[in-house]
């Protein structure tokens, strides 16, 4: 399985929509609706306090990377 990058080119200041996030990360829109209403993962916000969700880009790349293991291969199967 490939690990879930977000593009280099894009701009930290750039917005993703709670859509496009569950698709990046490859999690179903219901678990991840699930850690925002008990306070996990990324901090959303509205414009006007309505419509649509969003995060920027930064803020995907923070969850990504306090959410990544930082070391594979350390196990010890037997």
């Amino acid at each position: 399985m490939n690990p879930i990058q977000i593009p280099d080119d894009w701009d930290d200041r750039g917005l993703i929509t709670f859509e496009e996030f569950c698709d990046l990360i490859r999690t179903p829109q219901r678990t991840v609706r699930d850690w925002r209403r008990r306070g996990i993962g990324p901090r959303w916000a509205r414009f006007d306090g309505c419509g649509r969700l969003y995060i920027t880009v930064a803020d995907a790349r923070r969850f990504l990377a306090s959410a990544t293991p930082t070391q594979f291969g350390d196990r010890s199967d037997g």
